[in-house]
């Protein structure tokens, strides 16, 4: 299998979207190896554990929005 970029882009870009050592070494061997289809697996479950964290965080957020609304409420009725 052809890397879709060069070896030091595909590590840069893999430690930007949070990829630690392990899970890129991991994705280097499988394409390496002409293992595409695993190194796609594990690059969706990493994406879905960001999703995931991403969601929680809004939660979060959503929470304090709420809190400020009914604050901001609160303070208009006095």
């Amino acid at each position: 299998m052809k890397l879709c970029c060069s070896e030091d882009a595909l590590i840069q870009n893999l430690r930007d979207a949070g990829c630690d050592e392990e899970k890129i070494a991991a994705c280097l061997s499988c394409m390496k190896s002409d293992r595409e289809t695993e190194c796609l697996r594990l690059l969706k479950k990493h994406r879905s554990c960001l999703l995931d964290t991403v969601h929680e965080e809004q939660k979060k957020i959503d929470c304090l929005d709420y809190l400020l609304y009914q604050m901001k409420k609160t303070k208009g009725e006095q």
